[in-house]
């Protein structure tokens, strides 16, 4: 597992994939042999071994919900991380133990210092700190922690009813609005209260660099594309640096983030990859074709998140086409009636 945060994205897609059959295929025996769950599914499928990336066995997602899958000994937990669903319905539960939580945040870090640079700067989280309190941490709350890695002195913009804490806004952005800074947030949140923080501040947000994940659906059925989003944000509050990226609790650390051309597709680091298959016959399909998002990485060590079939739908659009090489890759949005699961379309998870 490289460490080297130039090359994250610095190897192209053959040489990745040479590296990643190996390891992933390592992860694999790992975690039959520690997961006794996964193990036997190993042996349902008949198992042997992986010669390319598209024979190494996945996990639906939705099985993370179903199922407490860990590789570690109970003793070992350290954090367990869930992930946001409509209220109700099963989430997932993600066992990390102490080494693969700092192993995770160091490749986050890594990952998003391609697009902020390597500077910790001043932090406007548009959240609320409530969702960071306790042991047991919602998918938005460890991915508010994992990106309050970035900055530092944090302003939470929402207080813990969920209401716009403008003062705290106000004095933000009078202490480092005039330097760079980041932002962060949860897409449709950003939206949502960066609309309030126009009718209630006159702000500058020129300085900022913001970087936000997850939502989307909700700005669909508010026929808001992804680049009216980015318009908006420009024209209302000068914005310009924004980023999105793609990741979810089931793989916690691996993000895919927004390319260099900033058209809303993403690229994929050098420690991960995606495949996309046919929804039917979950056969790979070729680059340009739309099918499942099947995403894959060599971080999940304490359970077996190491290559999991999303419900999401993607392409893949290009490969080694930029300077960030490897796949770039578009998620179209969710399997039609697949569960409608968004880190910030629930605002109770918690």
């Amino acid at each position: 597992m490289e460490t080297d945060s130039r090359q994250i994205f610095g190897i192209d897609q053959a040489s990745k994939e040479d590296h990643l059959v190996k390891e992933l295929a390592r992860l694999t025996n790992h975690h039959s042999t520690n997961c006794l769950e996964y193990g036997r599914f190993l042996k349902s499928i008949h198992w042997a071994e992986a010669s390319t990336i598209e024979t190494i066995p996945f996990l639906p997602v939705r099985l993370f919900k179903e199922m407490n899958l860990k590789s570690i000994p109970e003793q070992d937990v350290f954090r367990i991380l869930t992930s946001s669903g409509t209220t109700g319905d099963a989430v997932s539960r993600i066992f990390l133990d102490s080494q693969a939580a700092k192993i995770q945040s160091q490749f986050m870090i890594q990952t998003m210092s391609h697009v902020i640079g390597r500077a910790r700067l001043p932090m406007l989280i548009i959240d609320s700190k409530a969702v960071t309190l306790g042991s047991s941490f919602s998918a938005r709350g460890a991915g508010v922690l994992g990106m309050m890695n970035l900055g530092r002195k944090h302003c939470f913009a929402l207080d813990e009813n969920m209401e716009l804490d403008s003062e705290s806004v106000r004095d933000f952005l009078k202490n480092h609005g005039d330097s760079p800074f980041l932002i962060f947030g949860f897409t449709f949140m950003v939206w949502l209260y960066l609309a309030k923080l126009e009718k209630s501040l006159d702000i500058n947000l020129s300085n900022g660099t913001l970087v936000h994940s997850g939502g989307w659906k909700k700005l669909v059925e508010q026929e808001v594309s992804h680049q009216e989003f980015r318009k908006q944000l420009s024209t209302r509050f000068g914005l310009e640096k924004i980023y999105n990226f793609y990741g979810m609790v089931e793989q916690i650390g691996t993000v895919f983030i927004e390319s260099e051309i900033g058209d809303g597709s993403l690229t994929c680091p050098s420690f991960a990859d995606v495949i996309i298959r046919d929804p039917i016959t979950l056969e790979p399909l070729p680059n340009g074709e739309t099918g499942l998002i099947q995403t894959l990485s060599t971080l999940p060590v304490s359970y077996p998140g190491h290559s999991i079939l999303t419900e999401d739908l993607g392409v893949i659009e290009g490969v080694d086409d930029q300077n960030r090489l490897g796949k770039r890759l578009r998620v179209l949005g969710r399997l039609p009636k697949a569960e409608v699961r968004g880190c910030s379309d629930t605002f109770r998870s918690k």
